[in-house]
Formats: structure tokens, sequence, C-alpha cells
């Protein structure tokens, strides 16, 4: 385990030795966000919106009560969706999504020899094909951006429209004691994961060895460890910025 904390870190080192031309590194850069960030703009939609309603619904069915004010469903809806299921959970998806694309991707080049042929040519082929998925993970905080908003709309939607508020009294939760410090805890949080999107994945694919069986193992590999690592960075990180 060590070995291999080792040689991840020494592979974030060489990532910047030798650096590619901007000219083609701009392209590369701009080819991974539309296939890391935009191309999963629909299934990170999909999951928020139904993640904010059942979120809404299982709150309004566990806060019966009614000396409980019901605007405390769009509170907690706020509160689980801001601080825990759009910068954690859908990272989580994500491990799935991105990562396997990542992993597949360099993996396969392992297996042609076309990382090889970068060497040869004298690319540094970490620097050409990991930075760029690096630097396209800046943007992933845009994308857990807009599942907050659909998350909160997908619980306006469920909580107004099923009858459990209203209008006025799930707006009026969402404003209630909001502290904007948890939007910043929540974008760190995004910042740090989606570092992990991008160089575990890429760890993975890039010193996989064997055929195309080993291809898929290693997608798997990265999945679980990426997913691992977001948990235990998850814990930490609320454990330093909320504490």
């Amino acid at each position: 385990m060590l070995k291999t904390i080792g040689k991840y870190f020494i592979m974030l080192v060489d990532m910047f030795k030798s650096p590619t031309k901007w000219r083609i590194m701009k392209n590369l850069i701009f080819k991974e966000i539309d296939e890391l960030i935009i191309g999963s703009l629909g299934i990170v939609c999909f999951l928020s919106f139904f993640i904010g309603a059942v979120v809404t619904i299982q709150t309004a069915l566990n806060l019966n009560n009614p000396i409980i004010p019901k605007y405390l469903i769009g509170f907690t809806a706020r509160q689980s969706i801001i601080l825990e299921f759009s910068p954690t959970f859908i990272s989580i998806i994500m491990a799935g999504r991105m990562g396997s694309y990542i992993t597949s991707s360099i993996g396969t080049m392992r297996v042609t020899e076309q990382i090889d042929a970068l060497e040869v040519m004298g690319i540094n082929s970490l620097n050409y094909l990991v930075f760029p998925k690096l630097i396209a993970a800046i943007t992933y905080p845009f994308l857990i951006t807009i599942s907050m908003f659909i998350g909160i709309f997908g619980g306006y939607i469920a909580g107004v429209y099923s009858g459990y508020l209203s209008s006025e009294e799930f707006i009026f939760g969402l404003q209630d004691s909001f502290i904007p410090y948890h939007i910043t805890y929540a974008f760190i949080k995004t910042a740090v994961f989606g570092f992990l999107l991008a160089t575990i994945p890429s760890f993975y694919g890039y010193y996989m060895q064997g055929g195309a069986l080993e291809v898929g193992k290693a997608s798997t590999q990265s999945f679980v460890w990426t997913s691992v690592a977001i948990i235990l960075t998850n814990y930490i990180l609320t454990q330093i910025l909320l504490s």
C-alpha cells in the first residue's frame, strides 16, 4: 500500500516535467472538459433532481408532527443537498462515470503501446495524458453547482406539488439560518474531490499491466479506491472545516 501511494505521488511530480506545447495542450484540455464535465451534465441533472425530491419527501414524512413547522422541510433539504448529497454522493457516482472513462482510455493506450510511442518521440506521456484531465477537473465545481440547484429545485417540486408544504414555506426554509460558509465548505470539498477523480483513475490506467482483460480490472480498482479516497477525504475535511 505504501509503495502504491509513493508511486502515486511520484506520478504527480513527474506530470509537471517537460510540459507539452500550449497550442497542443489547449486542445487536449478542451477535449477533456467536453468529455468529463459537459458529458456528465445529463446524468448529474437527472440524479440531482430525484435525490432532492426523495430527500424532501422523506423529510416531510418524518416531520409529520403538527408542532414542528413545515418550513423545516425546506431547511433540511437545503442542508442535506449542499453539505453532502451534491458534493459527496455525486462525486462517488462520478468515480464510476469519469473514473472508468479515464482509466480505460489511458489503459487502452498502455495496452496498444501508444504510451511507449509517446515516450519514444520525447513526449512526457504523463503530462500529455494526465495533466489535461487535472486541469479539466478545475471546472468540476461548476458541475456540482448545477447539481445543488437542480437538487433544490427537485425538492421544491416534490414538496410543493405533493402537498407537503406551500411554496412560501419551502422558500422560507431555504433562507432560514443560512450560513454562507457552508457553500465555501462544499466547494472546497468539491475541488479536492475533482483532484482525486482526475488523478487516481489516471494512476490505475497509466501503470496497468497486461491485456484487454486487465483494463476492465483496472477500471474496477480505480472506482473502488477513488470512492474510498472520497469518503475518507470527506470525513477529514468535515472534521477540519466544520468542527
